[in-house]
C-alpha cells in the first residue's frame, strides 16, 4: 500500500491594500459626482409671472418672508415662525438698523392673500420702500 502525503493546500489570501484602494476610489467619484444642492424647508407653489425680474449678485440680499398655503408666516433664512405683531416688531427692528433694508414675500400660491396684505402693511408700518414678492417662469415648476 502506498500513502500519498498531501501537501496542504494554502488558504487563499486577500490582499486588503488593494481593495481599500479600489473602496476609495469609488468614495471619491461618488463625492464628486453627487451635487450637494440645498433644498427649501418649505414647498412652495409659486405663481407664475412673465415679467419677472432676476435679481443680480451685486445686490445685497432682500429679508425673506415666506407665507406658506396655510397662512403660516416665517422670517428670514432660518424660517422662523412668527405672528403679524412679531413680524411687525421684528421688520421695524431690522429697518432701524438697516435703512435700505429689501424685503421678499415668497408666498405659495394658494396663500390667503389677507396675510399677504398683512406681511405687505406690517413693511409699509416698518418704513421698508423696496417689497417684492418671488415668482417662477410659466412653464416651469
Amino acid at each position: 500500500m502506498r500513502f500519498f502525503i498531501r501537501k496542504r493546500r494554502q488558504t487563499p489570501t486577500i490582499i486588503i491594500v488593494a481593495l481599500i484602494d479600489v473602496l476609495i476610489v469609488l468614495l471619491i467619484f461618488l463625492m464628486v459626482t453627487t451635487t450637494f444642492k440645498q433644498q427649501p424647508a418649505l414647498k412652495l407653489a409659486l405663481p407664475e409671472s412673465t415679467q419677472a425680474q432676476k435679481t443680480g449678485a451685486h445686490e445685497a440680499p432682500p429679508l425673506v418672508v415666506t407665507v406658506d398655503a396655510q397662512g403660516r408666516v416665517r422670517l428670514g433664512a432660518d424660517a422662523l415662525p412668527v405672528t403679524i405683531e412679531r413680524l411687525r416688531s421684528e421688520l421695524v427692528s431690522r429697518a432701524e438698523k438697516d435703512p435700505k433694508l429689501q424685503l421678499a414675500i415668497s408666498a405659495d400660491q394658494a396663500a390667503p392673500f389677507g396675510v399677504i396684505v398683512k406681511v405687505m402693511d406690517a413693511a409699509k408700518a416698518a418704513g421698508i420702500r423696496a417689497v417684492n414678492a418671488f415668482t417662477r417662469e410659466p412653464g416651469k415648476s
